[in-house]
């Protein structure tokens, strides 16, 4: 299953200048924010969210929500999903991968989550 998500910049700048690092509150953890170095990584970091939530097939809502997804990054610096024990029970998923890139005004993410078999899903 993958899922993408595209989203200008600009839009959480104006969230993050607005509501300061509450808004980042609404959708990161305390360890996801310190990774946050800018409005641009914040950026990234809801498209990797909202396009995780897309490969699941549900949106972000009661069978997803931006708690069941948390981004850390490798010793490398790229980026990686631990998803939450409610995600890979219900999808039965095995394997996630990540991928963020900035370009412009906009940061696009790409999930693609590997389940035991698509055939299986749990319905919800």
């Amino acid at each position: 299953m993958i899922g993408i998500d595209l989203i200008k910049t600009s839009r959480m700048n104006r969230l993050i200048e607005r509501f300061g690092e509450r808004a980042l509150h609404k959708f990161l953890s305390p360890d996801e924010i310190l990774l946050v170095k800018n409005y641009k990584t914040a950026s990234g970091f809801w498209a990797a969210k909202e396009a995780c939530s897309k490969a699941l097939g549900v949106g972000i809502g009661s069978e997803c929500n931006f708690g069941d997804i948390v981004i850390y990054k490798t010793s490398y610096g790229a980026p990686k999903l631990k998803l939450s024990e409610k995600l890979l029970e219900n999808f039965n998923i095995l394997d996630s991968s990540l991928s963020i890139t900035h370009d412009g005004d906009y940061a696009i993410a790409v999930v693609v989550v590997e389940s035991a078999s698509a055939d299986k899903i749990k319905q919800l």
